[in-house]
């Protein structure tokens, strides 16, 4: 059997349009106008579960700030070496809980900067920021801005932004393949959105349409790879 790619495709990009909102919408609306320059709000802080979208979000703003032409930097567990340079607008650090004590330092000072250029800074963590392990003032900076829970999406959600995504594929997925992958793939919804572009790229290999075997062909190559 060939080997499956289990990776996004990579003309995709993580956009605020291609986000699956669910009950996200305030904190979506609240980065569209804060990058748009509709609202003064320049420090968000974002914290949810694992796969629940906040690197989706981090990497869509700062892709939303490029293309309106500004200059923007994402990092994950770490502080982009760019932050210092002159005209950075938006600077995003996901996972701001892996940041030792020297970065933490540094991300304080960032985050002193940005507040006297006006630029965006936005943050991602897997806590609130009172429930961070982190420097006592830079959990205070984090909770300063806005501060939203990310909400994981619900199962009939994950099946609406899986049958959108296959349609962007030109995939025709029957509602049984979906069912399928919900009950025994990863919950979160980046592995399932990569689980079903490698069932897209098996069936256009194997000239197939997608069925659950051919899904079953797809996980458990997953799982030999990761136990590989």
């Amino acid at each position: 059997m060939s080997q499956l790619l289990l990776d996004i495709s990579p003309d995709w990009r993580p956009t605020l349009d291609n986000f699956v909102v669910g009950r996200n919408l305030e904190l979506v609306s609240a980065l569209r106008h804060a990058l748009s320059g509709d609202s003064s709000e320049r420090f968000f802080y974002v914290w949810g579960d694992a796969g629940s979208g906040k690197s989706h979000l981090l990497q869509a703003s700062v892709n939303a700030a490029h293309d309106l032409l500004l200059e923007a930097v994402y990092a994950e567990g770490s502080v982009p070496s760019r932050v210092m340079d002159s005209g950075i607008t938006v600077v995003a650090v996901d996972d701001v809980e892996q940041l030792d004590d020297a970065v933490q330092i540094e991300l304080f000072g960032v985050y002193n900067q940005m507040r006297d250029s006006g630029a965006m800074l936005l943050v991602s963590g897997n806590a609130s920021p009172p429930h961070l392990a982190l420097r006592d003032d830079l959990r205070t900076r984090l909770g300063w801005g806005l501060v939203y829970q990310l909400h994981v999406l619900s199962d009939e959600e994950k099946e609406r932004a899986l049958a959108q995504h296959a349609r962007s594929l030109g995939l025709v997925l029957p509602t049984e393949v979906t069912q399928y992958l919900l009950r025994h793939g990863r919950r979160d919804l980046p592995t399932l959105m990569a689980v079903l572009e490698s069932l897209d790229a098996h069936t256009l290999r194997l000239h197939r349409p997608p069925t659950i075997p051919l899904l079953k062909e797809v996980l458990q190559q997953l799982e030999e790879r990761k136990g590989g």
